[in-house]
């Protein structure tokens, strides 16, 4: 059963943001000043507007019509340079809004990759690609964009509420008052919102799971006749996701409504109070004029809020599950980067993926150094994950998996680790990026000469030396689209780079066609000079040329030996041999 990543509370969420815009001080600070000076100028507006009426309802002549004028430049002069200010701003909130972006999105990328592997495996394909893929999505915008917007939105309305009291303390009731009465509507929005879109964002990941699941074992799928199951599943995810957007549109509807009210009502209240105030000499036709005009104003800050307000719910809950892959803990810590070139030995280690129900029990294995040992063994009898301890990929429930005299190789740095042990699996993976890029994952530092090299080592070299641009050449999604065994190579090319003591093999080559396998177990057998190997074996012709062969039943070691001497012991794995050549 799948056990989803963790998803961070709010003052988790507040803590990363504030994180997130305190690196910028300087900039969020500019942008502040700038989208000030601009809400400043566009209330400055209305301020001489009100003037001018004041001025043509209390004289006449040539003197009124002069200071008309200048008011008028004036009135020009304040929409020119809030035109200028508001494009500066838009301009260097863009700016800042990419780099925050870029920011959040490299470190989720950098908590997703060093995310103990058996987390990832407990969580499933969906909720790991949701938050990397539609929840780094729905905060894209909020952040690229948002940051300006808000911040026009809210100084906007504190001086637009600052210049009414400012300019009819008696008048200015009439338009806070209508705002604060929606406020409760608000904070049930509120209230409702967060949870809901947080519960829509996993019932998504769910959706994109299941797709992906279904995908990429679309052949499994076919074999098996489970078309209609798979469906099914995908069907009863659709519904518990249109459910919720059903019920998040509803409170939608009632944020709109709300804030649609709250943006008409100031001006009917501006207008009804100051012509009471007026006939009662309180007010004057100047004073209402401005006021009526900043609520006038206000309609367009409380509409667009209507959509950020919403637009931050949706954020802010994926946010939660963005900041909530920070919170894993880890499943080892490293405390020792020696690197001893020996092999891993097994002692005493039992594993279980749930508490309770181990899948290894015991084992006990002393590899020795430059042999090759093949792990045979029936199906879900434990070859695998025996693999995964020997490379360091999970650490045991019970007992030591150690190098050298009394290590654990789970208490290795990520470096050491790599140079003691490394597992080769059946999936190989391109990324967009040049050829070369492509190499240095596996060691950043290393340089032209040893990127070809490790090519030649494993036959590449020739392919890839007749690429357009050499190492440069841009691979993967939009670029040379490699072959399956070219993309293998690449794989294993990284590995010489890594230059491991010990290679864990898991089938690496079995997914491919047999012509690109054949060409694969070349270069695998140029990789593997010199090493030693443990080979997980699902075709009992690999164990043939093995030193030994380990065979695992039920999570035990139950022989060890020779392929001829266990052949004549004739036990568990004479009767796999047999079968296997008998199919």
């Amino acid at each position: 059963m799948n056990r989803r990543l963790p998803v961070a509370d709010g003052a988790a969420v507040r803590r990363r943001a504030v994180e997130l815009i305190g690196a910028h001080k300087g900039a969020v600070a500019a942008v502040t000043v700038i989208q000030l000076l601009a809400a400043l100028a566009s209330v400055g507006i209305p301020r001489v507007l009100g003037a001018m009426v004041d001025l043509v309802a209390g004289a006449a002549g040539a003197e009124v019509a002069g200071r008309l004028q200048g008011l008028i430049a004036v009135v020009i002069a304040l929409a020119i340079g809030n035109a200028a200010l508001t494009g500066c701003g838009e301009y260097l909130a863009r700016v800042l809004g990419e780099r925050v972006f870029a920011e959040l999105r490299e470190r989720l990328v950098g908590s997703v990759m060093h995310l103990p592997l058996s987390v990832v495996e407990s969580a499933g394909t969906g909720d790991l690609l949701g938050r990397t893929g539609r929840d780094l999505e729905s905060i894209r915008t909020v952040v690229q964009r948002g940051v300006s917007q808000i911040l026009v939105i809210v100084l906007t309305l504190l001086t637009i509420v600052g210049a009414a009291v400012f300019t009819s303390p008696r008048l200015s009731p009439a338009l806070i008052l209508p705002l604060v009465a929606v406020m409760p509507a608000m904070r049930w929005y509120l209230r409702h919102a967060v949870p809901a879109y947080r519960a829509m964002n996993a019932m998504w990941a769910e959706v994109d799971g299941v797709v992906a699941e279904t995908a990429d074992q679309a052949a499994t799928v076919d074999a098996h006749g489970l078309g209609r199951r798979r469906n099914r599943i995908l069907d009863r995810a659709m519904i518990e996701v249109w459910s919720t957007e059903q019920y998040t549109l509803w409170l939608r509807i009632v944020l709109i409504t709300a804030l649609g009210l709250g943006s008409f009502a100031p001006v009917i209240a501006v207008v009804a109070w100051g012509a009471w105030l007026a006939g009662h000499g309180a007010a004057t036709l100047g004073a209402i004029t401005t006021v009526a005009l900043y609520a006038v104003q206000l309609r367009t800050p409380v509409s667009e809020m209507t959509f950020w307000i919403d637009s931050l719910q949706t954020a802010g809950a994926a946010m939660s599950r963005i900041v909530g892959v920070e919170l894993v803990a880890p499943d080892r810590q490293a405390t020792n980067s020696a690197v001893t070139g020996r092999p891993p030995r097994a002692c005493g280690v039992s594993y279980a993926y749930l508490l309770g129900h181990d899948v290894l029990h015991e084992v006990d294995l002393e590899l020795i150094p430059g042999e090759r040992l093949a792990v045979v063994g029936p199906s879900g009898s434990g070859k695998s994950t025996l693999g995964r301890m020997l490379a360091g990929i999970h650490p045991p429930t019970r007992g030591r998996v150690l190098v050298g005299e009394d290590t654990d190789l789970t208490a290795l740095t990520e470096a050491a680790l790599h140079r003691e042990v490394a597992l080769v699996t059946q999936e190989h993976h391109v990324f967009a990026c040049s050829l070369a890029d492509n190499l240095r994952l596996a060691r950043t530092d290393a340089t032209d000469a040893e990127l070809e090299r490790a090519l030649k080592v494993i036959g590449a070299a020739e392919w890839a030396q007749g690429l357009s641009d050499g190492l440069d050449t841009l691979v993967g999604a939009g670029g040379v689209q490699l072959t399956p065994g070219q993309a293998q190579q690449v794989a294993l090319a990284r590995i010489v780079l890594m230059d491991p003591a010990t290679l864990v093999l898991d089938e690496a080559t079995s997914l491919l066609d047999p012509s690109a396998a054949r060409s694969a177990e070349r270069s695998l057998d140029a990789v593997l000079a010199g090493r030693t190997v443990v080979a997980i074996a699902h075709r009992l012709d690999t164990a043939v040329a093995a030193d030994r062969v380990a065979v695992v039943i039920d999570g035990r070691i139950v022989e060890l030996g020779p392929h001829a001497e266990l052949l004549a012991a004739d036990g568990e794995y004479a009767r796999l041999w047999h079968a296997w050549v008998s199919d």
